[in-house]
């Protein structure tokens, strides 16, 4: 799934190339996965050997792709002569919750849908190692972590403050990281200006999420109504009422098929809500 224009929209590969698709609140998606999921290669080049890939990880690549994907990445810092200018962000995922973070300029702010980030704020513009220079000034002066655990961001989506709580903290954090010496000064700073995601991702009126996926499998089925989608999680309420969600990483790799409009779901979830957390079936 990629964010595009400010919504959700899921990106298939096929024999006749690259299609996308747009997704809407309201819709109601029904699929259900078929064979065995494989590699997606790397960077739209096919798995030459077409690898076998387990159902339960997010990254749908084998372990020979995924290295040569990690010898040309920004996030493992092997891309120090990308010539692009970049953004630093502050982003806050809940209560406490508060990463920095780096993308390029031209994305906008896609890395920070792509992440679920609810609210967030620029810091600054510049030169790649500049950028990283203040991300790892925030992370040693003031604490500030540059990854919060997806299971963590999702825990807390059903129960957000209120608008002006989430600004004030990002602002407070912001006052902070602008009050600190040794920023770059080929750096150039950003006012704080907080930008939230509750309405883009459809959270103000959702209902809490139930259950969450956690693997596919072949005949395995999905089906509801999207009410919210937040970073590459899907929101899908059924018939009876639960919320299901469906974490779009997890699609990757496998060849899926229509299913039937309100079809039960038969692939293993985790219960999110009540006294025991479990695995099963909706």
């Amino acid at each position: 799934m990629r964010w595009s224009g400010g919504a959700p929209r899921l990106v298939w590969l096929g024999d006749r190339g690259e299609r996308t698709s747009t997704l809407a609140y309201g819709q109601e998606p029904a699929f259900r996965a078929v064979g065995e999921r494989h590699c997606l290669g790397v960077r739209r080049n096919p798995c030459p050997t077409r690898a076998v890939v387990p159902a339960r990880v997010t990254r749908a690549q084998c372990e020979a792709c995924a290295r040569l994907d990690r010898a040309r990445s920004v996030a493992a810092d092997t891309m120090a002569d990308d010539p692009r200018p970049y953004a630093v962000y502050l982003a806050w995922f809940g209560p406490g919750m508060l990463k920095v973070g780096i993308t390029a300029v031209e994305r906008g702010p896609a890395r920070l849908l792509e992440q679920g980030a609810v609210a967030f704020t620029w810091l600054g513009r510049g030169p790649l190692m500049a950028a990283r220079r203040t991300e790892e000034l925030l992370r040693t002066a003031l604490g500030v972590p540059d990854r919060i655990p997806y299971a963590d961001k999702r825990a807390v989506r059903a129960v957000l403050p209120p608008e002006d709580v989430r600004a004030a903290e990002v602002e407070a954090l912001y006052g902070r990281a602008v009050a600190l010496e040794g920023w770059p000064e080929s750096l150039e700073r950003a006012g704080c200006g907080v930008v939230d995601h509750v309405e883009v991702f459809g959270l103000g009126q959702a209902p809490g999420a139930t259950a969450v996926v956690t693997e596919l499998r072949d005949g395995g089925a999905v089906a509801g109504r999207l009410v919210a989608a937040a970073g590459p999680d899907l929101h899908l309420r059924s018939p009876r009422g639960e919320v299901l969600i469906v974490d779009t990483r997890l699609m990757a790799g496998w060849e899926l098929a229509r299913a039937e409009a309100g079809a039960p779901t038969t692939v293993p979830v985790r219960v999110l809500a009540g006294p025991d957390v479990q695995e099963g079936l909706f």
